[in-house]
């Protein structure tokens, strides 16, 4: 599963081997028992990454395996895609555009890639409910990430 944090000056992406369903389920019990109100709702997410990032080749054919319609990659500008993402947001209210975004992108694996399994397959095997495009996604936030913190500096 992959949970995104959109707060108003930030965003931040997880990558959690708990399903989208569970991790809901124990955020409405949270609120119910805060007193808080939450609102959940069917959506689309989106964020950017460099267009020139490795592996946003391997991501595509990633995708093009796995044609669930969760996940899309359209360019944005020259330096930039967009990765759009369907799946549930939370928020305290239903128009706010802080809150908590989470999916779950299942894909084929058993069996499909090389005869030696990649660190992502590894995990992929040990946890049954892990997606190789969930991973490589993360992944490929992480080093955008990396990048962006070595260009500040």
């Amino acid at each position: 599963m992959l949970k995104l944090t959109y707060t108003e000056d930030s965003f931040h992406l997880e990558y959690l081997t708990q399903s989208p369903e569970e991790w809901v389920a124990q955020r409405v019990i949270l609120a119910m028992r805060s007193g808080q109100f939450l609102c959940v709702k069917p959506n689309y997410a989106s964020f950017l990454l460099p267009a020139d990032l490795p592996g946003l080749e391997q991501l595509r054919q990633q995708i093009r395996i796995d044609d669930g319609g969760i996940i899309a990659i359209c360019p944005c500008d020259r330096d930039y895609v967009e990765v759009s993402l369907s799946g549930s947001w939370l928020a305290g209210d239903t128009e706010e555009a802080t809150g908590i975004f989470v999916t779950s992108i299942s894909d084929v694996s058993d069996g499909v890639g090389g005869a030696t399994p990649t660190l992502q397959e590894t995990e992929a095997m040990e946890y049954p409910s892990t997606s190789r495009t969930e991973l490589l996604l993360y992944n490929l936030w992480l080093a955008a990430q990396s990048c962006a913190s070595v260009m500040r500096e």
